[in-house]
């Protein structure tokens, strides 16, 4: 997901970042964040926040956002997060040679399981917030390790940030944020001064218990955060 500082940096120079999600079992386009008429007044802070979600439902197919637990549909507040479900005439309804459906990712009446989590306003507008194995269940609630990510690139002194849950005894999971200083900054940037700036900006229970600066984020081949590499790299980081 682009972070909301690096649309408005692009705006800046005159470059329009179009946010949309999909994957291939969606063939492959499932949102488009487009603005409705109706919400062409929006301006300022509120238009940048619309426009940082991954948008509405491509014609031609269904989308719902189910919870995690109790498997029910979760309401249409742009607050309660949920795994993203779709069906649809070109939407995957199966696996090819896997008839038995061994991964669980498709109902029994068609929707398939992406393993997306988001939430879902009353425009439709959907907001993608982790995937499901990247979530930080910490003392029963759950911490987005997307946003934490976007809140920290907002930061003039970050280049990038990956924010990924580790073991901890009482909480279950904590987050760790893995960050990447600018060049200039390198020597600079300190911990603290990260902490503060995240202290405004989300919940006190998401604040990461710590923060290691590293050259460069590891990528898979398709440029996504390698977070399962940072999790065997820094196996041994003791949370309590």
């Amino acid at each position: 997901a682009a972070p909301a500082s690096l649309i408005a940096g692009f705006d800046r120079h005159g470059l329009r970042i179009l946010h949309a999600w999909g994957m291939t079992e969606t063939s492959p386009v499932g949102t488009i964040s487009v603005i409705k008429p109706t919400l062409n007044h929006l301006e300022g802070e509120e238009l940048l926040a619309l426009r940082a979600k991954q948008g509405l439902p491509v014609l031609g197919v269904e989308l719902r956002i189910v919870d995690l637990g109790s498997g029910e549909e979760c309401p249409a507040d742009g607050e309660t997060p949920g795994e993203i479900q779709m069906r649809g005439p070109w939407i995957a309804s199966a696996y090819f040679h896997d008839p038995d459906d061994r991964d669980d990712r498709f109902t029994a009446d068609g929707w398939f399981r992406t393993g997306d989590v988001a939430t879902i306003d009353a425009d439709g507008y959907v907001q993608i917030v982790d995937r499901t194995k990247d979530l930080v269940k910490s003392g029963g609630e759950w911490i987005s390790s997307v946003t934490l990510e976007g809140e920290l690139m907002a930061h003039p002194k970050v280049q990038e940030a990956a924010v990924v849950g580790f073991p901890h005894s009482r909480w279950a999971e904590r987050p760790v944020g893995f960050v990447v200083a600018r060049p200039e900054h390198k020597d600079s940037l300190t911990k603290e001064e990260l902490l503060q700036f995240l202290r405004p900006r989300v919940a006190t229970f998401w604040m990461p218990d710590e923060i290691v600066f590293i050259d460069e984020v590891p990528k898979t081949s398709v440029g996504k955060f390698d977070k399962k590499a940072l999790r065997l790299r820094y196996a041994d980081i003791n949370l309590g």
